[in-house]
């Protein structure tokens, strides 16, 4: 063998190698209490045994950006190396007065709207570390959201991937046609992240993307 064919050999073995070994950086966005946190869960449940985060049905339960580095999925043969990154939930505005409707105290009611403020802050600087996006969108919903909306056209402004989940499709309400309809442009994927039906849809979605 001469040594120029051993050594594109050893390339081609090379590049192979790390590409077997990849590592995406995979961002979940969406508007507050479309099932982000527990999307982030059921995917870190599924490959580590362990939760990213707390969930509950007061908004902005999660304020600050959670990641949970080297989550190894394998899916039909395929390995990817996944940093899981849930952010808080984007909205155009927080007002304290919200949180007083779950019977939270005056002061707590604006400590987390501070707070969540400023998670709003942080997960759009994240922004520039994605390398694809989980757009989850509550399928019992009217898609089109200024949220949602303004979400999508940061991540198209950047040229980041996206695929958008539409989450809750275990409930009556839930109508998948309507955010395919919205968003014909972008790979949809409806899920239920509580149950975890189609989650297996999910995954074949992210590797055809990575």
């Amino acid at each position: 063998m001469s040594k120029q064919s051993f050594f594109s050999r050893f390339i081609s073995a090379f590049k192979i190698f790390f590409k077997r070994k990849k590592k995406l950086a995979l961002g979940i966005y969406g508007p507050t209490n479309a099932g982000k946190t527990t999307l982030a869960n059921k995917i870190s449940m599924d490959w580590t045994g362990e939760e990213v985060g707390a969930v509950s049905r007061i908004p902005h339960e999660t304020r600050r950006v959670q990641n949970k580095e080297n989550v190894l999925v394998e899916w039909e043969g395929k390995k990817l190396v996944i940093n899981l990154i849930d952010t808080p939930g984007i909205a155009t505005r927080v007002d304290y007065e919200d949180f007083i409707k779950f019977k939270l105290k005056k002061k707590e009611s604006q400590e987390r709207a501070r707070e969540a403020t400023q998670g709003i802050i942080e997960a759009i600087k994240w922004l520039d570390n994605m390398e694809c996006v989980l757009a989850v969108m509550d399928a019992t919903k009217n898609p089109l959201t200024q949220v949602n909306l303004t979400i999508l056209g940061n991540l198209e402004a950047r040229g980041i991937p996206v695929i958008i989940v539409a989450n809750k499709i275990d409930l009556k309400k839930a109508n998948l046609k309507r955010i395919e309809s919205a968003f014909p442009q972008y790979t949809v994927v409806g899920i239920s992240a509580k149950d975890g039906k189609n989650i297996e849809g999910l995954y074949k979605a992210i590797f055809d993307t990575a």
